[in-house]
């Protein structure tokens, strides 16, 4: 982006940058929060939610990538070194030392909420001011708002499958 592209947002492009660079830790760590699950998750369904945790990974790392690139059109220096990730994260990363299907999404809804916030906080910062970074927020506001429903709906059958395998014992 050039010098007038950034002189005529109506925000202040050094807030919206750690911001970014906020956003852009929480996304390396849900990349990799989704990745490592995927790999080590045990339990009912287990095939079935590993395939969509790979697919919500690599849907997370786009979200770096986007973010990144937002970061350098601003002017910023996107992080340099995995160890600023939980420095500049406000979303916790949860290591899947249970990895019980159960554990692991309840682990995983927990990022997707973090993210939430985190990208209407963007939205809402740059909504009427900067027309790029707001879209490209609203865009992962979408796929997070996606992942958020499909791991309620993961959970969902989980409680009904239980609760049928009750009914079936009595």
């Amino acid at each position: 982006m050039g010098k007038h592209g950034i002189e005529i947002l109506d925000l202040d492009v050094k807030k919206l940058i750690q911001m970014l660079n906020e956003a852009l830790a929480e996304e390396w760590l849900a990349y990799y929060q989704y990745w490592i699950g995927s790999r080590v998750i045990e339990g009912p369904m287990r095939t079935d939610i590993e395939q969509e945790l790979q697919i919500h990974a690599d849907q997370e790392l786009n979200h770096a990538v986007m973010v990144a690139d937002r970061i350098d059109q601003l002017g910023g220096t996107p992080l340099l070194s995995p160890n600023d990730w939980m420095k500049y994260s406000k979303c916790k990363y949860l290591a899947p030392e249970d990895p019980y299907v159960e554990k692991i999404l309840e682990q995983n809804l927990d990022g997707e909420r973090c993210a939430i916030k985190r990208y209407k906080e963007i939205a809402d910062f740059t909504h009427g001011k900067d027309y790029t970074t707001y879209q490209m927020a609203t865009t992962i506001l979408d796929e997070e708002l996606e992942h958020e429903q499909e791991i309620e709906d993961w959970q969902a059958d989980i409680e009904s499958m239980k609760e049928n395998f009750k009914k079936l014992r009595m």
